[in-house]
Parts: C-alpha cells; sequence; structure tokens
C-alpha cells in the first residue's frame, strides 16, 4: 500500500471559457456534462474507479466525515473526510482555500480538508486531526502537504478580518506586496499542526492568484476549481 497524491491545474479538460479547461467543481456555473466528464478523466488519469473517488458539498464549516465506502452523491455539508478504505479517494476541491492532505501511512488513515478563510478560522484542521487520531492515526506519524493556495503577498484583507483570523489561526497574518494587510492561511495552518504534533508539512509553493495554470476565484470569477485528492494505492502502480 502507498498513499498517493495529485493536484490538478486547469489545463486538459472539456470546459469552456471562464471555467476552461479542466475544472472539477460542480458548484460554479459551468456545464454538467463537462464538469462530468472532467471529473471521470480525472478517476481514469489515476487509476481509480469514477464510482471510487469521493466529492464534498463543501460549506466552509469544520464538519468532517469518516467515510467507509464510495459516495453515490458528494457527501453533503462537510469540510472534511477521514477514511481507512484502502484505494478510495478523498477529494477538495478549491480556487484560493488551502487543500489539506494528511496520512498516517502505518496506521492506514488519510484525511483531506477544504480548509479557506472561515473554516480554518474556526478549527477545521484540529477537527480532521481528532477524526484521523479516532480511526488508529497517531500525530508524530501524520504527515501532512498543502497544496496551491492563495499566498500571503497576494491575499488582501481587511485590517479587522486580518486581526480577526489571527486571533484563532495565529501565524496566518501577512504584509501583501503592496504593503497592505493580507493573509497568508497555509503559514497558519502549517504552524497549527506543527503545534499538534505533526512532524513534517510539506507545502506546493504555487499561488494560485499569480499562476495562470491555476483557477484564483480572486483573480477573476466565475471560474473553474482544481482538485487535489489522495488515496492509498494497492494496484502497485508506478
Amino acid at each position: 500500500m502507498r498513499v498517493r497524491r495529485v493536484t490538478t491545474t486547469r489545463k486538459g479538460g472539456a470546459s469552456r471559457s471562464p471555467y476552461d479547461e479542466f475544472n472539477l467543481g460542480d458548484h460554479v456555473g459551468d456545464d454538467p456534462d463537462a464538469v462530468r466528464a472532467n471529473r471521470i478523466r480525472l478517476a481514469e488519469k489515476i487509476g481509480v474507479g469514477p464510482d471510487r473517488m469521493v466529492w464534498m458539498e463543501q460549506i466552509h464549516s469544520r464538519n468532517v466525515v469518516i467515510i467507509d465506502g464510495p459516495r453515490d452523491e458528494p457527501v453533503p455539508a462537510t469540510d472534511a473526510l477521514v477514511t481507512t478504505v484502502r484505494d478510495l479517494a478523498l477529494v477538495v476541491v478549491t480556487a484560493d482555500c488551502v487543500p489539506v492532505l494528511l496520512s498516517d501511512d502505518t496506521a492506514g488513515v488519510i484525511g483531506a480538508a477544504h480548509a479557506g478563510r472561515i473554516g480554518a478560522r474556526i478549527g477545521i484542521i484540529p477537527r480532521l486531526l481528532e477524526a484521523m487520531i479516532s480511526c488508529g492515526a497517531r500525530p508524530e506519524r501524520i504527515g501532512g502537504f498543502l497544496g496551491p493556495a492563495a499566498s500571503g503577498d497576494k491575499y488582501e484583507v481587511p485590517a479587522d478580518m486580518q486581526a480577526d483570523v489571527e486571533a484563532h489561526l495565529p501565524g496566518s497574518a501577512s504584509r501583501t506586496e503592496r504593503g497592505t494587510p493580507g493573509l497568508d492561511l497555509r503559514a497558519g495552518i502549517r504552524r497549527q499542526l506543527l503545534a499538534a504534533g505533526i512532524p513534517a508539512v510539506a507545502q506546493d509553493p504555487r499561488c494560485t492568484i499569480t499562476d495562470p495554470t491555476l483557477f484564483s476565484h480572486r483573480r477573476g470569477a466565475p471560474t473553474g476549481r482544481l482538485a487535489s485528492v489522495i488515496w492509498m494505492d494497492t494496484t502497485g502502480r508506478a
């Protein structure tokens, strides 16, 4: 068994402007047939059956659901998933928020969270860790990955919003390249994970706002959504 993680870009799909091309979000106004085709293509590319891709109805909450098998529909009203089931892929869709992928490879427990400003502020990550630990994970064995997201250099917010988020997610306050108040949610989440005893947290360096190969709601809405996926692969694929 090998834990795998994948993050998509916006290239190579069936969606047309302004969702071009590889939009995986089904809630942004794109043609449902195009989104369906893109989701099938993603499953085929990573070698997981489309029926074993578990999607969420993300609502910027701190709700976590433990998944024990495939789902016919997106998991309603949740922002994090946990499973111990092999070859079951947990999917987060984002376009500036932080996709968080965690795994305890020894225990065979994986988790995925959609951590936007609201969810990160109200504690989606501690709730995800609690759920993983309830399934047998141990903090000192968990490895973390933070996917592409809005960077602290570009994510400009009002000063009172910055102060509020910083009070709940220490380490997230930043200054933008324009010298204005900003948020670096990945910095705050990374600090939170390390403080919880997670020994290693890797981070994709890309900023969704500045990288044209990625979707960004702040750069231009309406737009599509990236997918970040984690699964325990037993197929033996290289």
